[in-house]
């Protein structure tokens, strides 16, 4: 047979390039952390789960991946490539989903590169499986399921459910982490398309729709998969129900039969959820660990007073469920900017819902003094936080400390008060 004119000597079968010089390469040339083959994913996660599979999983569980080449190399010798190319890409995505679901769970799961991205962080997935059993909830439709990571924490809370997901491999990957963590007798997995789901059966929906695409997130509820109104309408139909939507949703879209509760865990905003079957028109921040939860009491817009011995700056949660006015209420403080949600007040008062600084100086925006104020105090770390200020806080660092070498720690807001560009200076109360 005449050569493949598209292939180049250095990529036949065998070792030796046509001008005779040995070629040192990986046997298929195949990639070193393929998480799963792109050509059979489902094939790939199968061979996995064999034996062999299983063995060569512990074997790299803990490869550095700056030792993953040599790694690859040695175990090619006696494994098939592209099982060896898969079990480091899944070591790779364990280390990786260690952060979000624990370093005891991760390293037993089976993921996809999107199962990791867009899984819910486990603690999250318990707050919520809490409030659906408090709910009396037994049974559930988890629609969207992902790679499982909320039919995990429902099940580890006694409710049966059916897990559902339109793709074969994330399917598959659901299946076998609800076999491998020994959920399996309360999570059924089905590979479906969640519109054709009748969830009558079910005392819950929960459903988390896909909100990225091919250019990134999607900030428009009617685009994610399924919509939001085809989500919302089924939520209606059951006597229980929870959507998992973006942070960022407008008010305006949340239906007027839904609780809405945003939710942080140390301090990062995670998500949104509508709730049904609860408090229509209640909003509520919920912060973990704790949790600690912030119910909305429909007050007016704080006051704006003056600067007071203490800024506090409000969790994510609580400023995304426009619960500041509750915070500075509960605080007896008023806001520096009616524009800006940082509150002030004379005493210090302790809250999980803000964080308080006492503030030691309050100068006009001006770089020059500021450097001069920090080498003053001996400052050489600096935190720097803004709002309402168009400076970025690294460019500022490096202009006040360019060699930071004090002993001092100290915090700077770049901010308004009263409509006035100003520069806060503290620390932590």
């Amino acid at each position: 047979m005449a050569p493949d004119p598209r292939r180049s000597p250095a990529r036949t079968g065998d070792d030796t390039a046509a001008a005779g010089h040995t070629v040192h390469r990986l046997a298929d040339n195949e990639p070193v952390n393929a998480p799963l083959d792109p050509l059979d994913p489902v094939g790939a996660l199968a061979a996995l789960l064999t034996p062999e599979g299983r063995a060569l999983l512990d074997e790299v569980r803990d490869t550095d991946p700056a030792d993953e080449l040599a790694v690859a190399t040695r175990l090619r010798r006696e494994h098939p490539a592209r099982l060896v190319s898969a079990a480091l890409g899944q070591a790779r995505l364990r280390q990786r989903a260690a952060a979000k679901l624990g370093a005891e769970d991760a390293r037993r799961m089976f993921f996809t590169p999107n199962g990791v991205e867009q899984s819910t962080r486990a603690s999250v997935a318990a707050h919520r499986a809490a409030r659906l059993a408090e709910l009396g909830v037994s049974s559930l439709a988890d629609l969207c399921c992902g790679i499982g990571g909320d039919a995990i924490a429902l099940a580890r809370a006694g409710i049966r459910v059916l897990a559902v997901d339109r793709d074969p491999v994330t399917a598959a990957a659901a299946r076998a982490n609800a076999e491998a963590l020994g959920l399996a007798d309360l999570i059924e997995v089905r590979e479906a398309d969640v519109t054709d789901v009748d969830t009558a059966p079910y005392d819950a929906v929960f459903v988390d729709p896909a909100r990225r695409g091919g250019r990134g997130r999607i900030f428009d509820p009617e685009a994610y998969s399924p919509p939001l109104s085809w989500a919302v309408e089924t939520a209606l139909s059951a006597p229980h129900a929870a959507l998992k939507i973006a942070p960022g949703v407008p008010h305006e879209a949340v239906p007027p039969q839904a609780e809405a509760e945003w939710i942080s865990d140390g301090g990062d905003v995670k998500e949104a959820v509508l709730w049904f079957g609860t408090e229509p028109g209640l909003v509520r921040a919920t912060l973990l660990p704790g949790p600690h939860s912030l119910r909305g009491r429909g007050l007016p817009n704080p006051r704006v007073r003056p600067l007071g011995r203490y800024v506090y700056e409000p969790d994510g949660a609580v400023i995304r469920a426009h619960l500041v006015a509750e915070v500075a209420a509960d605080l007896d403080g008023g806001l520096l900017d009616d524009t800006i949600a940082y509150v002030t007040g004379d005493e210090l008062r302790p809250t999980p819902y803000a964080t308080a600084y006492e503030i030691t100086d309050r100068l006009p925006f001006n770089a020059k003094k500021l450097k001069a104020l920090l080498r003053e105090r001996e400052v050489g770390t600096l935190t720097v936080k803004k709002r309402g200020s168009a400076v970025e806080p690294e460019e500022l660092r490096r202009k006040v400390l360019p060699k930071p070498h004090g002993r001092n720690a100290a915090t700077v807001f770049l901010t308004r008060v009263a409509g006035a560009p100003t520069m806060l200076l503290g620390q932590p109360a």
